[in-house]
């Protein structure tokens, strides 16, 4: 079994800190790399990476309300989060987790942190997508309460789509 960390802190990236940018930018393009190039091939990877991932990207990200957080386990960055709230619901838009670091308990802490916000915020759920070739992060959500409510189809450009499950925690 793979030993849980002793610690598991979040720490928020404000709108411009630049340095957190980058670093969050860089994190998020070795994570993603690291997950989705097997499932999405490298040219779409690349391409969302630079949609969703690059400085500029989490800058207009940020300016617009969405918030972002860098998980550190034992004191060093392991992974990040990034959430906003959309009609009733709070939207997770991003959450990765370096391969080290998974099943060591980071995911579990901050689904209940993004619960606790929600219930804060008066919300009726937590809801993602997750790409329907991504079993192993379909296992995790529905370990964690989460139900798959839809199928969908994202055209993001670029002649790329985003075929997706939609999943929700009701909190």
């Amino acid at each position: 079994m793979t030993e849980k960390f002793e610690t598991v802190v979040f720490e928020k990236l404000e709108p411009g800190d630049d340095a957190g940018t980058a670093r969050m930018s860089e994190l998020a393009m070795s994570i993603v790399r690291e997950y989705y190039d097997p499932i999405l091939g490298i040219v779409q990877n690349d391409y969302m990476i630079d949609m969703f991932q690059s400085v500029p990207a989490i800058k207009d990200q940020l300016g617009r309300g969405v918030k972002y957080f860098f998980i550190k386990g034992d004191g060093r960055d392991i992974g990040f989060f990034a959430f906003y709230p959309k009609n009733d619901y709070l939207y997770l838009s991003k959450f990765y987790i370096e391969a080290p670091s998974r099943g060591r308990g980071a995911g579990t802490k901050v689904i209940g942190f993004l619960s606790d916000l929600a219930k804060k915020e008066g919300l009726s759920s937590i809801r993602l997508n997750v790409n329907k070739n991504n079993g192993t992060t379909m296992g995790f959500y529905e370990s964690a309460g989460f139900e798959c409510i839809r199928a969908e189809v994202n055209d993001i450009g670029g002649g790329f789509v985003m075929d997706d499950f939609v999943y929700s925690l009701k909190i």
